[in-house]
């Protein structure tokens, strides 16, 4: 049973519709499979998400300075110190596969038109 939306989407300006072409399109980028009715779900989820967004546009900032930094604070970085490292050699020493330069992994990333 479908519940009442709390945030009726006419309560926000949306110029942006969402569509099943723009739906079909973030599943295919996302590599997602939707039923129907899940697509009809995302699809007025997204309308609400977009509709949040444009109600800031109903804010008055003509006077409000842009907010670049969390702080004033720039760059508070440790300093660089320099300490010991191991060789190549002790590195790669207790690998179970190596080619005396790099760690030997297994492939965990496939081209699917290999």
């Amino acid at each position: 049973m479908a519940h009442p939306d709390p945030y009726p989407i006419s309560d926000y300006l949306c110029r942006m519709q969402v569509n099943d072409a723009l739906a079909d399109k973030l599943a295919h980028l996302s590599r997602l499979e939707f039923s129907t009715a899940e697509k009809e779900e995302i699809k007025q989820d997204l309308q609400h998400m977009i509709g949040f967004v444009e109600k800031l546009n109903e804010l008055e900032l003509d006077h409000v300075q842009p907010l670049l930094f969390m702080s004033d604070e720039v760059n508070v970085l440790r300093e660089d110190v320099v300490k010991g490292s191991v060789t190549r050699e002790e590195g790669l020493k207790n690998a179970p596969v190596h080619d005396n330069e790099f760690f030997k992994v297994p492939k965990v990333i496939v081209n699917p038109n290999e």
